[in-house]
C-alpha cells in the first residue's frame, strides 16, 4: 500500500516552494489543479516508504485549526525554519517547549503562505530553542 498526503490549497503553485523545502521533496508532476511532490533524490526514493504529497486546488481558503498536520525532524531546526521563512512560511507563535524537560524535544509551529500548519521538531540532543524577545 502507498500513502499519499493531500494538502488543500487555493493556489497550489504558491505553496509548492514551502512544501518542497519543508519536506526535501521535488515537483514530480503538475496536472490541472494538482501538484505532486515526491522525495528528492534517485527515482527509487519514490518507493522508499515516504508518502507522495499532493497539493490540491480547492475553491475555499482554510478556516479554523488544521485537524491533521505534518511534523518534520531536520538536523538543524533554526536553519530549517529560516529556509521555510525564505519561501513564504511564517512562525506560528514561539517555540513549544512543553516536553523539553520531560522528553528532550521542542518544536516550532510554522505555516505555509495559506496558513496550513507544519511543526519543525527538535529531537532529544538538539540545542534548545532561541526564544525571541
Amino acid at each position: 500500500m502507498r500513502l499519499t498526503v493531500v494538502i488543500d490549497s487555493v493556489d497550489p503553485q504558491a505553496i509548492t516552494p514551502f512544501w518542497s523545502t519543508a519536506l526535501g521533496y521535488r515537483v514530480h508532476s503538475t496536472l490541472a489543479q494538482y501538484v505532486a511532490l515526491v522525495p528528492d533524490g534517485p527515482a527509487d526514493a519514490e518507493r522508499d516508504g515516504r508518502p507522495v504529497v499532493l497539493l490540491q486546488q480547492v475553491p475555499q481558503r482554510r478556516s479554523g485549526k488544521n485537524r491533521v498536520h505534518l511534523d518534520v525532524r531536520p538536523p538543524d531546526v533554526p536553519a530549517h525554519v529560516a529556509a521555510l521563512e525564505a519561501v513564504g512560511g511564517v512562525r506560528v507563535g514561539p517555540p513549544v517547549t512543553d516536553l523539553l524537560e520531560q522528553a528532550g524535544i521542542w518544536w516550532q509551529p510554522t505555516a505555509d503562505p495559506e496558513g496550513n500548519l507544519l511543526c519543525v521538531v527538535a529531537d532529544p540532543g538538539h540545542p534548545g530553542p532561541l526564544l525571541r524577545p
